[in-house]
């Protein structure tokens, strides 16, 4: 089946089954149920644009929910994080709940269990009820308390909820089947103390609910259609629907647990355990370092939206996991960028450059395109005067015939300027180029109509004015880590891996039309790159991060390996 010319998901098959054997299009409703315990990251994205394009498909609320049942590793600070996150990629979200809006509903159906004989207080430590699990092919063993009375679980599990014992006294435990050849389904663990204030609730409680208890509960409460989960936990689907089954009432839609598989991204880690080290060990300056996969990263580095929602719907959704080379992401970044990023002048790595045949003290503004694929995007003017800087690779004093940009003898084009020929160069006393001196045809600027401007040379270079150039603080970012997948090595750790060349931090001089950019403004810079205004910047002092190369330099690089 096709929609339009986009052949339909997996999933969206079930739904489009489902629609047809009796679901209504008004019962459905999707969600997208982070846990408050880091950033999101580009791995998230899939999830996020699935759930969320579906609501757009089907015209179907989604709600934001956020799992915070572990006070111990959630914050305000990362519910703030993940909002900003999923409206900076171009989302509503109809509901914004919390399971820990649920903590007294999901006490009272524990109650309800534990007085039908379904749960009980488990008073052995943690160790030695995970000894007693068994194996994939032995049957657990029963714990000593699994057949207490219904009065005593329901005076611990009272008791433990009015804060009387101490962490790892006692645990509630769903009573199923220690002989089940799901793993999961052995008695699992539904309720533990924790003595911890919730960035929410406080001290209100010191027992919290475990993910398998909270979200398929939390799912029918607030009627979700499609529970849609990653592969890991396609084994819980059964103790989803055993704990469904406790509560759902007749009239009341049952949610309906689905699988997809996550995509991992190519030289980088998405383990928010991981993440969280990179960060706390200072190998990144925090969860936006732009080199991080995070979305906060993403977007501080000049990614758009529109590239990472491109980057999902290309990837798809599948069943199988695989890792994706991240040259696709940068890809749909470069794609986008380039419909959107005004052109500006910028030199990374300057030498000087004299006309020496231009006027002494005379500067003329030339005409420039911002954008040749934004017909809408206007033009701006460039100082042009006697002394230039351009890049210091631009230029060498002997090159072959394969080499197209400037070389003694020989002529190029200054972008939107004049043909120039290099005559002379100066050098210090190591034998460093420190000037060019050229000479210019003052009948070739671009654009003018003379023959001669429309003389072909077959290099064009770009420039900034010496005296009219700002300097621009620089961040030249490369991926994070030197091998696609560092956290798959069995006898090394990931950060054996971190690319020690992923941050160069340069001097540079920009066009004076920058002085006035703004933190998160996008702009390529011709011939090096599409960059983008850090949050760092400040009056008289710009600084630019690089989001992307004009090209997929490391293919370059890998084939070189190879």
């Amino acid at each position: 089946m096709k929609e339009g010319s986009r052949s339909l998901n997996f999933i969206e098959h079930i739904i489009e089954d489902d629609l047809k054997s009796g679901y209504s299009r008004e019962q459905l409703r999707f969600r997208f149920p982070p846990e408050p315990n880091g950033y999101l990251h580009i791995g998230h994205a899939s999830s996020i644009c699935l759930n969320f394009g579906l609501g757009l498909r089907y015209q179907a609320p989604v709600n934001l929910r956020f799992d915070d049942t572990n006070p111990t590793k959630e914050e305000q600070e990362y519910v703030d994080a993940i909002k900003r996150d999923v409206e900076w990629l171009g989302f509503e979200w109809a509901e914004e709940r919390y399971a820990s809006d649920y903590f007294q509903q999901l006490y009272d159906w524990a109650v309800a269990l534990i007085r039908n004989g379904k749960a009980y207080v488990d008073s052995q430590t943690s160790e030695v009820i995970a000894s007693q699990k068994g194996t994939p092919t032995e049957p657990g063993t029963d714990s000593p308390h699994r057949n207490r009375s219904v009065s005593e679980n329901l005076d611990l599990f009272e008791r433990m909820k009015n804060g009387e014992f101490p962490e790892g006294a006692h645990v509630l435990r769903a009573r199923i089947d220690m002989a089940s050849p799901n793993m999961l389904m052995r008695d699992p663990v539904m309720y533990r103390i924790l003595h911890k204030a919730h960035h929410r609730t406080n001290t209100d409680w010191c027992i919290y609910p475990m993910y398998d208890w909270t979200h398929g509960e939390s799912d029918y409460i607030e009627q979700i259609s499609h529970s849609l989960c990653t592969l890991e936990f396609q084994p819980h689907r059964e103790l989803y629907d055993w704990f469904l089954d406790q509560v759902v009432a007749e009239n009341r839609l049952r949610p309906k647990q689905r699988e997809f598989a996550r995509r991992n991204l190519s030289h980088t880690v998405v383990s928010k355990r991981k993440l969280l080290q990179l960060v706390q060990e200072g190998h990144v300056e925090g969860w936006d370092d732009p080199r991080m996969p995070t979305i906060s990263g993403l977007r501080r580095r000049g990614c758009t939206p529109a590239a990472i929602r491109n980057f999902a719907e290309t990837i798809g959704i599948a069943k199988r996991e695989n890792v994706v080379d991240v040259s696709l992401l940068e890809f749909h970044m470069r794609e986008d960028l380039n419909k959107i990023a005004p052109r500006v002048m910028g030199v990374l790595d300057p030498v000087r450059l004299v006309i020496t045949n231009y006027p002494e003290g005379e500067t003329e503004w030339l005409e420039a395109e911002n954008n040749p694929e934004d017909p809408q995007s206007g033009s701006r003017e460039l100082p042009f005067a006697k002394v230039l800087y351009i890049e210091r690779e631009d230029f060498r004093e002997e090159a072959n015939r394969k080499f197209f940009r400037l070389k003694l003898g020989g002529e190029v084009r200054l972008k939107n300027a004049y043909i120039i020929k290099a005559e002379t160069v100066t050098k210090d006393a190591d034998g460093t180029i420190t000037e060019i001196q050229c000479t210019y045809d003052p009948r070739s600027r671009s654009g003018s109509g003379t023959e001669e401007s429309l003389r072909k040379v077959k290099g064009t270079l770009h420039w900034v004015a010496a005296d009219h150039a700002i300097p621009a603080q620089v961040r030249l970012y490369d991926r994070l880590f030197s091998d696609a997948t560092p956290d798959q090595h069995k006898d090394k750790d990931f950060l054996d891996f971190i690319n020690p060349d992923s941050l160069q931090v340069i001097q540079a001089w920009v066009e004076p039309g920058l002085k006035d950019a703004n933190p998160g403004e996008r702009f390529q810079f011709q011939r090096m790159g599409y960059f983008c205004v850090d949050r760092d910047s400040t009056p008289g002092q710009l600084v630019f991060n690089r989001t992307v190369t004009l090209r997929d330099t490391w293919a370059k690089i890998e084939q070189k390996a190879e």
